[in-house]
């Protein structure tokens, strides 16, 4: 019988411990394709720090290292540094990446390090139980803002693509998302992308991936995705956001 698809051999065979339905486990298998696909994966080292993805060690079939919270841009320029042959990325969630390591992001940008980044957003602090994040939307209910977050006391929602997107030393933002088929290889296209800039030593890539968190967002898996397209989109829109050629 011809084989039309296998696992990637850049996942270990631990069991995802995600929650069901959440799509972590679908962009973790998306980069580990591209790793694969590109020959790089046994020269990568990652870094993600803490959040519900701080367990990917166990996952990706490469180096990897944990940070602590919000500062795995800095370790990732560290490595970087140190072995400037190796594909180094930083795999971070919009309460670690848009809040307590908005300092590192903003800074690894402004140097344009050749580095890779996969930004996670579901709009809510995933791993601590719910509480409101920068990408929270407005009048989204969270554990911090039962009854909707406000502009007077939350602001508004962080863009963080359309941000990096103004600083000189990046070369790549795209924002995408995995909430159908289509999306999902358009987010693979878009992380291929990302990690062929570093092999050409283009500086700075970030791919923000829409994502999902149906335990905390209190819905169904199928709720949870129809609602990232109604809702998220709309607020942070997909596409590239800047690409030096």
């Amino acid at each position: 019988m011809k084989q039309v698809f296998k696992k990637t051999t850049m996942l270990t065979d631990k069991p995802f411990t995600y929650c069901p339905g959440c799509t972590h486990g679908i962009i973790h298998r998306l980069v580990a394709e591209v790793l694969e696909e590109l020959g790089i994966g046994q020269d990568t080292i990652g870094v993600a720090p803490v959040g519900c993805a701080v367990m990917c060690y166990e996952f990706f079939n490469c180096d990897m290292h944990v940070s602590a919270h919000g500062r795995a841009p800095a370790i990732a320029t560290g490595i970087k540094r140190v072995y400037p042959d190796k594909i180094v990325f930083t795999y971070q969630g919009d309460g670690d990446l848009a809040s307590i390591g908005t300092a590192e992001t903003i800074h690894v940008a402004a140097r344009g390090e050749n580095l890779t980044t996969i930004f996670i957003n579901n709009a809510i602090y995933g791993m601590t139980g719910g509480q409101m994040a920068p990408t929270t939307l407005m009048e989204q209910k969270t554990t911090t803002s039962p009854t909707g977050r406000s502009e007077s006391l939350g602001g508004n929602p962080i863009k963080m693509s359309e941000i990096l997107a103004t600083i000189d030393g990046v070369c790549y933002v795209e924002r995408t998302s995995v909430h159908n088929p289509q999306h999902i290889i358009a987010t693979k296209k878009a992380i291929k992308k990302a990690f062929q800039n570093q092999i050409d030593n283009k500086g700075y890539s970030i791919v923000e991936v829409l994502s999902n968190c149906p335990t905390n967002w209190g819905m169904s898996p199928q709720q949870s995705l129809v609602w990232m397209e109604e809702n998220m989109i709309p607020v942070y829109p997909l596409g590239v956001k800047k690409e030096v050629k």
